[in-house]
């Protein structure tokens, strides 16, 4: 197993980056987009952490920025039917921390946003994975009050994708923790705020 690639950043493109040893091998290593973000420029000097995938159909390297990154993606692939591009694509919307929590609260609505995530393959990550993934995030488990549950789909029909809806309904919460579904107006508009600046 090709456990790290360190080298030269040799080029960037939409989903993978060509990594040159100092052998003169060069890697190419499909990464999430939020490790793509995280990049030094090209021709900076990289290391990844890497996870080698061997299918029938070919061979393919899976890079990280950090050893958690690799385990997270290691944990989904461990379900049946999910494979790597399922892994990266959850990666890439919800991050370790948003994904690991989404998973341990059975948020079957925002799993299903990521692309390539129907609601069944949703739910088989969540059974499996939902007592599996404590370790990746400190966050306690928040059941999503009956307020924010309504200003998450009220901003879902304004057009906003359920992952940034979430994200932002959540940071309305923590700024004053309002809960009930009396406060679904004003949370709404705290969100919208939140979304628009």
């Amino acid at each position: 197993m090709i456990a790290h690639v360190r080298g030269r950043l040799g080029s960037k493109s939409a989903d993978r980056v060509i990594v040159e040893t100092a052998g003169g091998v060069g890697y190419e290593v499909v990464v999430p987009l939020g490790v793509m973000e995280r990049l030094p420029a090209t021709g900076a000097e990289v290391t990844l952490a890497t996870e080698l995938v061997v299918r029938e159909d070919g061979w393919a390297l899976y890079g990280f920025l950090d050893e958690s990154e690799r385990r997270f993606f290691q944990r989904l692939t461990s379900v049946s039917g999910v494979g790597p591009r399922i892994g990266i694509s959850l990666l890439s919307a919800l991050g370790v921390e948003r994904g690991a929590r989404a998973l341990r609260e059975k948020n079957i609505a925002l799993l299903s946003s990521v692309s390539g995530i129907g609601r069944k393959t949703a739910e088989r990550l969540a059974l499996e994975l939902g007592e599996k993934v404590e370790d990746f995030s400190d966050a306690p488990s928040v059941t999503i009050p009956v307020g924010a549950e309504a200003a998450l789909k009220a901003l879902e029909r304004l057009g906003y994708a359920t992952a940034d809806a979430d994200r932002a309904v959540r940071q309305a919460l923590s700024g004053n923790g309002t809960e009930g579904s009396g406060e679904t107006e004003a949370l709404v508009r705290r969100a919208l705020q939140i979304l628009t600046t």
